[in-house]
């Protein structure tokens, strides 16, 4: 079963960050979830008027971030000295921390094209699920307040992804659909585009993903589609208007291609994803 016991969320006091939190509301409300607001004091700069009383400002930010809106939920708040990243891994671990909601940190023209660097190392290093996304400035729509569709991207190594996924719609009454993108299905020569090459490559990916699911002791829909991985699953996610994406990361993920594809489907998710 999924544990959000501890929920950790790394704050900066920026929109997208307010953004972010609210989507912890709800999931802290089902599962009583202790939330943790964190401010990583990064080290002062040369411009000794930004660094005046940078500890005062902080703390009094930390001290009113979103304090209506999660008045009636247990939350801790904790600031920090140190650089960002590391210490949003090493809180996390010290402190056993179920699940790191942040958003993406791009900024700019070329927004889409990268994700903060904070945000990446974090998703590099973290040892716990890691929730994040390009689009949570608004925070949640009304609806999401009881989410009805989680869709879990799957290749070789997404089993604890499924696990996971299927644990947390079950948690939440969801209905759970895994998709899986298989690119030889768009590969270059006439032998190809034949019919029977096209029945072989279908079959061995729902083999796969049969198998997959046996594993992992889940029955999800499951739909095998064909693209590159970014655009596919994103595609199949606002197609299905899911409500939260849950893909692999670390070494299990790593060995096939979604794992190599995890940045570029978060940047064009149109939901928030979890990376497991």
């Amino acid at each position: 079963m999924v544990q959000l016991s501890k929920i950790l969320i790394p704050i900066d006091f920026s929109e997208r960050c307010l953004g972010a939190a609210r989507f912890a509301i709800p999931l802290a409300e089902r599962f009583h979830s202790e939330i943790t607001f964190l401010h990583i004091l990064a080290p002062p700069g040369d411009d000794p008027d930004l660094n005046f009383n940078r500890r005062e400002r902080s703390e009094t930010q930390l001290r009113d971030f979103l304090i209506a809106a999660f008045a009636h939920l247990n939350v801790k708040r904790v600031l920090r000295d140190g650089e960002p990243a590391a210490g949003i891994v090493a809180y996390a671990r010290e402190h056993g921390s179920d699940l790191i909601m942040m958003p993406t940190h791009g900024y700019g023209p070329f927004r889409r094209l990268l994700l903060g660097s904070v945000t990446a190392k974090v998703l590099h290093d973290a040892d716990c699920p890691v929730w994040t996304g390009a689009h949570l400035e608004h925070g949640p729509h009304a609806e999401w307040i009881s989410p009805t569709t989680i869709l879990c991207a799957a290749d070789a190594g997404s089993g604890p992804a499924l696990v996971w996924a299927s644990s947390l719609a079950a948690e939440l009454k969801a209905a759970l659909i895994l998709v899986h993108v298989e690119r030889r299905l768009e590969s270059p020569g006439e032998e190809y585009y034949s019919r029977k090459y096209h029945e072989h490559v279908m079959a061995e990916a729902n083999r796969k993903m049969d198998e997959l699911q046996r594993t992992a002791g889940t029955r999800a829909e499951t739909i095998v589609t064909a693209g590159s991985v970014p655009r596919a699953v994103c595609e199949t996610a606002e197609r299905l208007k899911a409500d939260l994406l849950v893909i692999g990361r670390g070494p299990a993920a790593a060995s096939g291609r979604l794992g190599l594809n995890t940045y570029g489907i978060i940047r064009e998710s149109p939901c928030p994803v979890v990376s497991v």
